[in-house]
C-alpha cells in the first residue's frame, strides 16, 4: 500500500509543524506550503490525496485556493479542509464551488484534526496508528 500525501497550507509554521507531526506518527506523509499560491504550484505538480488550507492567508485565501483545485482536472476531486478562525462566516455558495468537505475552527486539536483526516481517507487504522 502507498503511503498517502496530505498538503499543509497555512501561514503559521507552528500550525504546520504540529500537524505535520501528528500525521506523520499516523503514517501520512506531509508537505508543507506557506500560502495558496504555492500550495495551488505544489498540488499541481504532484497532486496530493487531500488537503487541510487555512482560509485567511496571503496572496491566494484558502476558498480561493481550493476553488482552483476544483477547476483543475488534475485536482479536482481531491478532498479539502478548510480551518478558519472561530465564527468566521463562510458564504455557502462559496463552498458548493469547491471541494472542502469539513470545516474546523480554530483552535483545533491535533487529534481532531487526524480524526478528520482519516475519515475523508477512508483510513480506520490510521486513527490507531496516530494515537500516541
Amino acid at each position: 500500500m502507498s503511503v498517502q500525501t496530505v498538503l499543509l497550507v497555512d501561514d503559521e509554521p507552528l500550525i504546520t509543524h504540529v500537524v505535520s507531526r501528528k500525521l506523520e506518527s499516523a503514517g501520512y506523509a506531509t508537505v508543507i506550503a506557506r500560502d495558496g499560491e504555492e500550495a495551488l504550484r505544489v498540488a499541481l505538480d504532484a497532486p496530493p490525496n487531500l488537503v487541510v488550507t487555512d482560509l485567511q492567508m496571503p496572496r491566494m485565501s484558502g476558498i480561493e485556493f481550493a476553488t482552483r483545485l476544483r477547476h483543475d482536472e488534475r485536482t479536482s476531486e481531491i478532498p479539502v479542509i478548510l480551518l478558519t478562525a472561530r465564527g468566521y462566516f463562510l458564504n455557502p455558495t462559496e463552498i458548493e464551488l469547491t471541494n472542502i468537505r469539513e470545516v474546523m475552527s480554530k483552535p483545533f486539536t491535533a487529534r481532531g484534526l487526524l480524526a478528520k483526516v482519516t475519515e475523508l481517507m477512508g483510513d480506520d487504522d490510521a486513527q490507531l496508528r496516530g494515537a500516541a
